[in-house]
């Protein structure tokens, strides 16, 4: 259960699972380590899969007067030179996907390629951010659980929407306490000329981000692959894991070659 020092003394949680190139998935809002249970045993006999807790989350320092996000990228990059790998690619889900495009941009020696999952990964461009920002205000008309799951999935699996839901209470940072989420951003520019490979995973029925929102920075985005899986909401990884799973390994495999026990091609997906 190691635990690694950020610059300014912060104590950072991470766990290290497998063997292969590398993977490190950085959580959103309401999760933690932990919230990977259902990607690490899928991954971890073909990849080295890492996991971590950012500043406010999990078994991470959790006595801070405030969070600012402007810090997730030095609490990221401290867990890649702890766990010892040379190249890694990074999946940021939701709010964790502003974070690892951050610390991959700082360090594009070390960052294999990133994944912005259910986010665009706060890049600065005025119309995005309006696309944005309509899709954030049609969410905000919701209940904060069905902008996460479907209420089918909640239906169905009443004790894994629980769970989700109990996550949360794991962390001492709120969504309301995060300052400075989308501050800072890199430009379409900028990720383009970094020349490190990206993915923007989206699901078809999240709530909080559209597809149409995803399709058009994919655009705007030169070199930026786009993978829209069908059916699947911003809790993509949670209610749809063997679907998330498979998408993530489709851009490990692009990045790093074919794995030596591939995961088969789901139906009901769409790639771009």
């Amino acid at each position: 259960m190691p635990f690694t020092s950020t610059e300014d003394s912060v104590q950072i949680y991470y766990e290290t699972h497998g063997k292969g190139p590398a993977v490190l998935f950085v959580h959103g809002s309401g999760g933690h380590h932990a919230a990977w249970w259902q990607q690490v045993p899928a991954l971890q006999d073909r990849y080295t899969v890492i996991t971590m807790d950012l500043r406010g989350f999990g078994r991470s320092d959790s006595a801070l007067g405030e969070y600012d996000a402007r810090a997730f990228p030095h609490d990221i990059a401290a867990v890649v030179e702890a766990a010892g790998v040379d190249r890694v690619v990074l999946v940021g889900q939701s709010i964790g996907a502003a974070a690892a495009l951050k610390a991959a941009l700082a360090r594009p020696q070390v960052a294999a390629g990133v994944v912005l999952a259910h986010s665009l990964g706060g890049i600065a461009n005025d119309e995005l951010a309006q696309l944005v920002r309509a899709d954030r205000a049609e969410a905000e008309k919701l209940p904060v659980i069905d902008r996460l799951l479907t209420p089918q999935f909640r239906e169905w699996y009443p004790e894994r929407a629980f769970l989700f839901r109990q996550m949360g209470t794991f962390n001492t940072a709120k969504m309301a306490d995060l300052r400075n989420l989308n501050t800072d951003g890199p430009t379409t520019e900028e990720v383009a000329a970094s020349g490190i490979p990206v993915c923007l995973l989206a699901g078809e029925k999240d709530a909080v981000l559209s597809v149409a929102t995803v399709r058009r920075a994919a655009e705007v985005l030169p070199g930026a692959s786009l993978d829209i899986v069908a059916g699947a909401p911003h809790s993509m990884y949670w209610e749809t894991p063997e679907k998330f799973n498979a998408a993530v390994e489709r851009f490990l495999e692009q990045v790093y070659g074919p794995a030596a026990t591939p995961t088969p091609q789901l139906d009901g997906q769409v790639r771009s």
